[in-house]
């Protein structure tokens, strides 16, 4: 029998590689001469260039670049194979970079993000995947594409920093000085949100007041961001409202399609892809996978939403071992997970679970393993054996 481990990470708590050991501790004491492995993961958010990177072996490149309050940042992305990168914009343009009294989306780029681009870039790798989840920017990506080569223009001709402030004085876009390497590689945005660009739904009203804006700066943010959006179609032809996504990272999402011809993608399956997740499957009999808490949205997106499907295609039963269940939680059994336990022992507060998270999942892991067990007994009497 071969099992395989490939869990979320249990956010500030718990890495995907830690949930990896303490399987295989829990595992080796209730199971004999079975066979274990485990493969880091992660949905496209935090912690998707380090997981990639641990499951094939692959190796970090540091760049300093700008922070996102243009601040340097020692940051870094992941070399998989000679074509291939994954990188973070949280890593340049992440919101943790900002301490909590600075945050002001208005003054915010993505100018770091595009200088990790552009390294990869300079360096020949011709397949790029973004991770865009984590900003703390609503600049519809302007700094991103400055440090690209493209000229963000004010009406008298003054190029504009790229921070949302500047999003109401764009007036043209001047894109002849764009990377020549762009039109030569594949790039990838691992984004799981529909978005728009504007509106009540759009990059703004969504996801700005979590980076930091009152209802005013959201509203001289939404009038920004309905220029940019006019510009674009003015000079493209082409309308950012009706593109899915085009909201993501504060707008991020619109200039990576509108201007770099990128792929929006599923995080979770552009990561499983990365590291050829369906191999990994080859003879294993059970997946444990899991989450740091479950509920209706992890049907949409989520590690064990994606990995529970890839395992439902090829048959192979999956139980997921998660820190809690929230409202709709059931609803992922019908995406190829076939039983869910939860790490929480009894009645106990937030916080404490959290300080006690890997005593929590260990104990969670002895008891499921000592379920399926169980489950194998039974099989074996119903047979004769």
């Amino acid at each position: 029998m071969k099992l395989l481990f490939a869990s979320d990470s249990f956010k500030g708590t718990l890495s995907s590689e830690q949930t990896i050991e303490l399987l295989k501790k829990a595992a080796g004491e209730v199971f004999d001469q079975w066979e274990y492995t485990g493969i880091p993961v992660a949905d496209g958010g935090e912690g998707t260039t380090d997981a990639v990177i641990a499951a094939i072996q692959g190796e970090k490149i540091p760049v300093t670049v700008c922070g996102p309050l243009m601040d340097p940042v020692n940051a870094y992305y992941g070399k998989l194979d000679e074509k291939r990168a994954v990188l973070e914009m949280a890593a340049a343009s992440g919101l943790p970079l900002i301490p909590p009294h600075f945050r002001d989306p208005r003054n915010t780029t993505t100018y770091g993000t595009g200088e990790l681009i552009k390294d990869a870039l300079d360096r020949g790798f011709t397949e790029i995947s973004i991770a865009i989840g984590g900003s703390a920017t609503n600049d519809g990506g302007m700094g991103c594409m400055r440090a690209l080569g493209i000229k963000f223009l004010d009406s008298a001709g003054r190029e504009l920093e790229g921070t949302g402030k500047d999003l109401e004085q764009v007036a043209h876009i001047d894109i002849t000085g764009l990377h020549p390497r762009i039109g030569q590689v594949k790039l990838t945005a691992m984004c799981d949100v529909n978005n728009p660009l504007c509106g009540k739904d759009g990059a703004t009203y969504t996801f700005g007041a979590q980076k930091g804006g009152s209802s005013l700066v959201l509203k001289e943010l939404e009038r920004g961001m309905e220029n940019y959006r006019k510009v674009i179609l003015r000079e493209f032809g082409i309308d950012p409202n009706e593109i899915p996504g085009s909201g993501a990272a504060g707008g991020l999402g619109a200039a990576l399609l509108v201007f770099l011809h990128a792929e929006l993608k599923s995080g979770i399956e552009t990561v499983l892809d990365l590291i050829d997740f369906d191999s990994c499957l080859e003879d294993v009999s059970l997946v444990v996978t899991g989450e740091g808490r479950t509920d209706w949205q992890s049907c949409f997106g989520k590690v064990i939403q994606g990995i529970g499907m890839r395992c439902k295609r090829k048959g192979i039963p999956v139980v997921a071992l998660v820190g809690a269940m929230g409202e709709g939680a059931d609803k992922i059994f019908d995406y190829g997970i076939c039983s869910m336990m939860t790490t929480v022992n009894g009645v106990m507060e937030l916080d404490k679970a959290l300080e006690n998270a890997e005593e929590l999942y260990y104990g969670g892991a002895l008891r499921m393993f000592r379920f399926i067990k169980t489950g194998m007994i039974l099989q074996e009497k119903a047979a004769g054996i």
